[in-house]
């Protein structure tokens, strides 16, 4: 590093200790500040740093520091993920990628899903998990709340549960497109996340249980976007057509799938029925 990106670095890395205060991080407020938010020693303490060595980084008198350092101080700091990301970038160790598909979704979006009363919402990881839902899509699709994480995955339902033998998942309308196209963009999650044991062990898993995924992924083939209409066979409704709209959320790497039907509808009419009825199904298997 440089005389000037060292400087750049020390004066990011004070910018984001003034900003935060002693309550933000559990500490106690103590005598009166001379300078807003954190003092140095209290971001090393943070850090797990020596607060001499913390001094040289903002004074810009250190060079190189690791990886270890960078993610500890992200850490202490609370940097969101461009702001670590530019941290790396300043001390010239551009961050490495994500061992593993991100499964935190952001408070704006679930808050999101619950302002779209008229439409079934979804957040799906890399993987195909259901990581955030709405009252909505748990009536139409079903309760993601009763199952066990593993089998959130509509992968796993959808080539090793009870819907593959002769039944479609959900009652889909384009249920072979659908698998298709989730194997196909697992086969891209596997080459994002090649060291990912969640990612790997559900690929190894669909390979010894499914011989239809097995053939898909031997195609080699990589899935552009899923059917921008479909129709679900609801046991308790019957059925019902909606537009999908996928909306890509970059930095988790999810996606947001919402589910809307044609004003005026005999559709729109059973989104609303579901909507009042819930996930109160009366027995119906998922």
């Amino acid at each position: 590093m440089n005389r000037r990106a060292r400087r750049e670095l020390g004066d990011f890395l004070r910018s984001r200790r003034e900003r935060i205060t002693p309550a933000d991080v559990g500490l106690p407020a103590g005598p009166r500040r001379r300078t807003p938010g954190l003092r140095r020693e209290e971001v090393a303490q943070l850090a797990f740093l020596s607060t001499e060595y913390y001094t040289r980084l903002e004074q810009a008198r250190a060079h190189h520091p690791s990886l270890e350092v960078l993610t500890q101080l992200a850490r202490a700091l609370r940097l969101s993920d461009p702001e670590r990301d530019h941290l790396h970038h300043l001390a010239g160790a551009p961050p490495l990628p994500p061992p593993g598909p991100s499964r935190e979704v952001r408070q704006s979006l679930i808050d999101l899903l619950h302002r779209l009363p008229g439409a079934a919402a979804i957040v799906i990881s890399a993987t195909y998990e259901v990581i955030a839902w709405n009252a909505l899509a748990a009536a139409l699709m079903e309760d993601f709340s009763a199952l066990p994480r593993r089998d959130r995955n509509l992968l796993r339902r959808a080539f090793l549960g009870p819907h593959r033998h002769g039944r479609c998942l959900y009652g889909l309308s384009d249920a072979d497109a659908f698998t298709r196209t989730s194997a196909q963009h697992l086969r891209a999650a596997a080459a994002r996340y090649p060291t990912d044991p969640e990612v790997t062990g559900l690929v190894q898993e669909l390979l010894a249980g499914s011989a239809e995924f097995a053939h898909i992924w031997a195609a080699h083939d990589i899935a552009a976007r899923p059917t921008p209409c479909k129709t679900f066979a609801h046991p308790l409704v019957g059925p019902i057509s909606v537009n999908c709209d996928v909306l890509d959320i970059a930095d988790r790497d999810q996606q947001l799938l919402i589910y809307t039907a044609p004003p005026g509808t005999p559709s729109e009419e059973a989104l609303r029925l579901l909507s009042v009825v819930g996930t109160q199904r009366m027995g119906v298997p998922g």
